[in-house]
């Protein structure tokens, strides 16, 4: 008998008949004796109903006032949820954020979890209750509810496996896994057996939309094995698991890319002590993350400073960077949102050379100007025209053989990989054998 937790996305519940077909898989593992935790999502649509309604209301809708209105998304979904299992001859409960007592900061709209109380949880397993929470929402200490972003209900299903100690933790989505690249760009893109809890970080801060970032850094602070997989089949999916050996015979895993992205530049910036942070505090001070940064020297201690920042955060940036610009004694600001982001990533990089030369090569024979670049130990990534983002994730693509059946034509390691608790035969797995042989 194992503790699984589940999360189920938007458009795995996206209708009273999805909702119910969810049930129905989740009850399998009930009856085989697990005990079950489910994390969902609002129903497909439903976030963006709320967002376009709040901007009906309010130009910038204020933050606080959001959380209030999109968290009811989740709030619908498990009841329905349990509903379902009930009419179905088991016990569940539905229980929101606060009622779990999931604590965050008080950072609305984006808030990040610090803490969570699972005796709750744990005394509605023991009295043989699926467990149904609420995805992406979360209470402040003072009572203030408050959202996680989007894909928040991926961070949910980690923190609470890492808080109950459960033997896996299951994503169910509309794919069968992490890919290559996105299936949607790239026809020949390959599923991922496996894949580092390091590598899976930088795609999902790069675009890779399978897994919330967030979610992620919980897997691998608490070492939760993470099995993202589709709600539609049956189909083994991708593990995500510490790094071994075998994950380091190729230099690149994936390649990604995102258009949430804009440019700012601040020209004729005073090239002086303490005028960084007078830049980006206050874009910190927002909760507004800044990725690349690029200083160009200009004569007369003067430089441009150049960075990126989410599309999304577009408008306030630039709101911010005009108060800015007046305070520091800056030329001006101007800023693009025509431009896109597109990444390689791999552990492999660290032991193979020319792999940055080769993204460059081929982006240069596209006739992709490079815009900015941004570099790790484990990934590349370069800034360019919107309009060519689809043609240069398909050239990396094919530039380092990620295509389908390209993994077989790789000699294989002599090493046998590292065990890790996340190997695909699971405790979960491990005890349905054993109920086998009885």
């Amino acid at each position: 008998m194992a503790l699984i937790v589940q999360k189920f996305g938007g458009t795995s519940v996206a209708n009273p008949q999805k909702i119910k077909a969810v049930a129905e898989r989740v009850m399998g593992y009930s009856r085989k004796g697990h005990r079950m935790v489910v994390v969902l999502s609002a129903m497909a649509g439903e976030t963006n109903r709320f967002i376009e309604l709040a901007n009906q209301m309010q130009a910038i809708p204020d933050r606080r006032e959001m959380d209030m209105l999109l968290a009811t998304g989740e709030q619908a979904t498990v009841a329905l949820f349990a509903m379902a299992v009930k009419e179905a001859g088991f016990d569940a409960i539905s229980l929101l954020g606060d009622q779990v007592k999931i604590t965050t900061d008080r950072m609305h709209t984006k808030a990040r979890i610090q803490k969570i109380d699972a005796d709750l949880i744990t005394r509605h397993l023991d009295a043989g209750r699926i467990v149904v929470v609420a995805g992406f929402q979360g209470v402040t200490e003072d009572g203030d509810l408050t959202t996680l972003g989007r894909g928040g209900s991926d961070t949910t299903a980690v923190a609470l496996a890492a808080a109950l100690k459960a033997d896996e933790c299951e994503i169910y989505t509309d794919v069968e896994g992490v890919y290559t690249t996105d299936p949607n760009i790239c026809s020949t893109a390959r599923k991922i057996d496996r894949i580092s809890y390091d590598e899976m970080l930088e795609l999902a801060s790069l675009g890779a939309k399978v897994l919330d970032i967030r979610s992620v850094g919980f897997a691998k602070r608490y070492k939760v094995p993470v099995h993202v997989r589709s709600t539609f089949t049956e189909t083994e999916g991708t593990w995500v698991v510490e790094e071994d050996k075998e994950m380091e015979s190729n230099p690149v895993s994936g390649v990604t890319s995102s258009k949430n992205e804009a440019r700012i530049t601040i020209s004729k910036v005073p090239d002086v002590p303490g005028t960084a942070s007078k830049i980006f505090d206050p874009l910190t001070s927002e909760g507004i993350v800044v990725d690349m940064i690029i200083q160009n020297t200009r004569e007369g201690a003067l430089t441009d400073m150049t960075f990126t920042v989410p599309r999304t955060e577009y408008k306030k940036t630039m709101q911010i960077m005009a108060l800015v610009v007046a305070e520091i004694g800056a030329e001006g600001v101007r800023g693009s949102e025509n431009i896109a982001k597109v990444s390689i990533v791999g552990v492999g990089m660290r032991n193979y050379a020319g792999i940055a030369s080769t993204m460059f090569k081929t982006l240069a024979k596209e006739g992709i100007n490079i815009l900015m670049i941004s570099t790790s130990e484990i990934k590349v990534s370069c800034v360019i025209e919107e309009k060519y983002t689809e043609l240069a994730v398909r050239a990396l693509h094919d530039a380092f053989g990620l295509e389908k059946g390209a993994a077989k034509k790789r000699p294989a390691k002599t090493a046998a990989p590292a065990k890790t608790k996340a190997s695909p035969k699971t405790k979960a797995s491990a005890s349905e054998a054993k109920s086998k042989k009885k």
